[in-house]
């Protein structure tokens, strides 16, 4: 993987590549990236130096809930050491058998109204070092976890990048008791967990769904999960929520862009700010045809380099 560098213009109009570095103390990054955990990463903050107890013996570095409802362990390392994955994976076995334990501490940390929706089909890890090695990365693509790798790096002026390196969507897991019975009085079946979501798409939008699907992973490689309610597309963060409205044959895309840098037209886009809705994404685009794709297509592209 080639390294990330990063260039200012000085006054005579020349690009100055900025020296990248470590950081001193792994205490450091891991209180940078907490202090802007949503931002950068589309994760509420829950806990740091989490203990989980004498059986696996240990303190998670940081713990989470993502956007999309999944529970997040997160471990940091300054250097590049291939402990930081199995560290993670362990401390996935003390998630896998601590939900209410973790259902209480969302609710004391963020309210009941998030508790109530977890997703433990889908829990995630979030590996963040310095650099990762081949072996890491071929761990990613075999187990059965939901793993981010994320490469970090610190440059002169304050500026931290992180990169996302290698990611495997994983295989959901088996939901909690609690979690069936929600879904049975719900009457909500689990989402297929088919590349594009495929169970999710009423048939009169198939078509449709096909060329928004390539639309959307046109410009890079982006996980698609099929969640619940809504197909998410994502980097280190969701770049668009794709929704069905088949009683009016419409899809509705919800893109992470600031809706004041769009020209809004009644009827295809909206500003969602404020409004509540399923899926995640400030700006709503209101698809009927191919004409509609077409012309959203200059705004996926935007939400897909802005996230």
């Amino acid at each position: 993987m080639s390294e990330l560098k990063l260039f200012r213009q000085d006054a005579d109009g020349r690009d100055v590549g900025l020296r990248s570095s470590t950081v001193a103390l792994e205490v450091e990054l891991q209180r940078r990236v907490e202090a802007g955990l949503e931002q950068m990463l589309g994760i509420r903050f829950l806990a740091s130096e989490y203990a989980t107890g004498p059986w696996h013996w240990g303190r998670i570095d940081t713990l989470g809930l993502d956007e999309n409802g999944s529970p997040v362990v997160i471990e940091f390392k300054k250097g590049s050491d291939s402990g930081v994955l199995s560290q993670a994976v362990s401390y996935m076995a003390w998630l896998e058998s601590a939900h209410h334990e973790f259902e209480a501490l969302v609710r004391r940390v963020l309210g009941a109204e998030f508790a109530e929706p977890i997703d433990w089909r889908r829990p995630r890890m979030v590996c963040i070092a310095a650099g990762f090695s081949h072996h890491d990365r071929v761990a990613v693509q075999r187990l059965p976890e939901r793993i981010d790798l994320v490469r970090y790096r610190a440059f002169e002026g304050g500026l931290l990048s992180l990169l996302l390196v290698d990611s495997s969507p994983g295989m959901p897991s088996t939901m909690s008791r609690r979690s069936r019975e929600r879904d049975a009085v719900v009457g909500s079946a689990p989402a297929a967990p088919s590349p594009a979501g495929v169970g999710l798409v009423p048939e009169c939008l198939r078509d449709l769904y096909a060329e928004l699907d390539e639309a959307l992973t046109a410009w890079g490689e982006l996980e698609v999960a099929p969640l619940r309610h809504y197909i998410a597309y994502r980097r280190l963060v969701n770049v668009a929520s794709v929704l069905f409205r088949p009683k009016h044959q419409v899809i509705l895309v919800y893109l992470r862009l600031d809706p004041d840098t769009v020209v809004l037209e009644e009827g295809f886009t909206r500003d969602m700010r404020g409004v509540g809705h399923l899926g995640t994404g400030d700006l709503e685009v209101r698809l009927a045809s191919a004409a509609d794709l077409e012309k959203a297509a200059p705004l996926i592209r935007r939400a897909f380099e802005a996230a």
